[in-house]
C-alpha cells in the first residue's frame, strides 16, 4: 500500500486525542510514526529501534515510551517498548496489541487498528505507570505534530521489545 494512501486513510485528529487522552493519565509516552520509505531486506524492527532513539523515546524518565511503527509499503509494523514498560508488562502486552493490530489492519480499519492499539498500550501505562501524570520531564514533542510523525512530513533502549506484523 502507498505511504499517502495509508496517510488519507487515518484520521489524525482521533488518533492524537486518542493519545493524548492516554498520555494524560500516565507518565508513559506513546507515539505512532509512518514511514514511507520502503526498504526490502531491512527488518522493520531494527528500523524501529532506531525511529525510538531519533525521537527520543529512550529519555523518559521511568523508561516508558511505547512506539508503534508502521512501513506501509511493506505492510509491516514493529512495536517497541522501553525497558520500564517491558519490565512490569512482560510478553503479554505486545502479543495482544501486535495480533488486534495485525487484525484490523487486516481488515483495513487503519484508523480503529492504531486507536485500539493507543488504547490498550495507554490503559497498561496508566496502571504500571502512574506515578507521574504531570508530564514533566518527558521528551519534548516536536513543535508539529507531537503525537504522529511521518517521514512524509517532517540512549539506545536497554531492552527494546517489539512484535512484528504483515499488515
Amino acid at each position: 500500500m502507498k505511504t499517502r494512501h495509508f496517510l488519507k486513510a487515518l484520521d489524525e485528529a482521533r488518533i492524537v486525542e486518542a493519545i493524548r487522552a492516554a498520555e494524560n493519565r500516565t507518565s508513559g509516552e506513546i507515539r505512532v510514526f509512518i514511514s514511507s520509505r520502503k526498504r526490502p531486506g531491512h527488518p522493520v524492527l531494527e528500523r524501529a529501534a532506531r525511529q525510538f532513539e531519533k525521537l527520543g523515546m529512550a529519555k523518559t524518565r521511568e523508561r516508558n515510551g511505547v512506539l508503534i511503527y508502521f512501513v506501509p509499503e511493506n505492510r509491516e509494523f514493529a512495536i517497541i517498548g522501553d525497558k520500564g514498560v517491558h519490565e512490569k508488562c512482560g510478553d503479554v502486552l505486545w502479543a495482544n496489541v501486535a495480533a488486534d493490530l495485525r487484525r484490523g489492519m487486516a481488515s483495513g480499519d487503519f484508523t480503529a487498528s492504531i486507536l485500539g492499539a493507543v488504547s490498550a498500550v495507554g490503559e497498561t501505562l496508566a496502571r504500571q505507570h502512574v506515578g507521574n501524570v504531570n508530564r514533566q520531564g518527558l521528551v519534548p514533542s516536536p513543535a508539529t505534530n507531537p503525537w504522529i510523525a511521518s517521514s512524509l512530513a517532517m540512549g539506545h533502549p536497554s531492552r527494546v521489545t517489539n512484535l512484528m506484523g504483515v499488515i
